[in-house]
This record gives structure tokens, sequence and C-alpha cells, in this order.
């Protein structure tokens, strides 16, 4: 069976409009998944404040979830030749109640 390799002639135009290029500063992910989907809530949290928003919510299948891994861990190798390691932050335990989805759909 042939699996469909990538046609060097195809091209994708992948648009960015401007207020999604302005982005969302977060410092909070919460990763979420059931057997057919992960889901990613992306949250700032501010010092002090006993609330926060979730951000930008990201739903994704396991396929395209362990896809994003492996590019995240590539990238932070490249990050961290050219810039050095990434001290990784003490974990900090958040006291915090989240009404987002549960492990399970």
């Amino acid at each position: 069976m042939q699996q469909n390799q990538p046609n060097p002639e195809q091209s994708l135009n992948i648009e960015l409009t401007e207020e999604i290029a302005d982005g969302h500063y977060v410092n909070l992910a919460i990763i979420t998944h059931s057997p057919a989907e992960f889901v990613l809530d992306f949250v700032n949290v501010m010092p002090n404040m006993p609330k926060a928003k979730v951000k930008s919510r990201m739903i994704m299948t396991p396929v395209h979830a362990k896809r994003l891994m492996r590019a995240l861990v590539e990238n932070i190798k490249r990050y961290e030749a050219q810039h050095g390691n990434i001290k990784d932050a003490d974990q900090v335990a958040l006291p915090f109640n989240y009404a987002g989805p549960t492990g399970q759909a």
C-alpha cells in the first residue's frame, strides 16, 4: 500500500489576520483529553488576581497533538542550541477552580 507523499509542486497558502497576528500572552496551559481529542486551554494568570480567563482553546486529534509535541521538542532544541539552555522554573502549585472539560468526553 502506498502512502500519500507530499507533492513538491503543491503549496499551502496560510492566511494570518491582524487580530490573530496580535496573539495572546499566556503563562499557563491546561491540557485535557478524551479518547478522540486533546483540548489545550491557554490562560494568562496575573499575580494576586483570584480569577483568570482562558485566552485561547485549541482542540486536536491525538495524532496532531503528538505532532505538536514533536515540533515543540525540535524547536526547543534549536532555540537552546542558539541561545543556551532554558532554565526550568520551580513548579508552583496553583489553587484554582477550573470549569473546563474533564479527561473524558
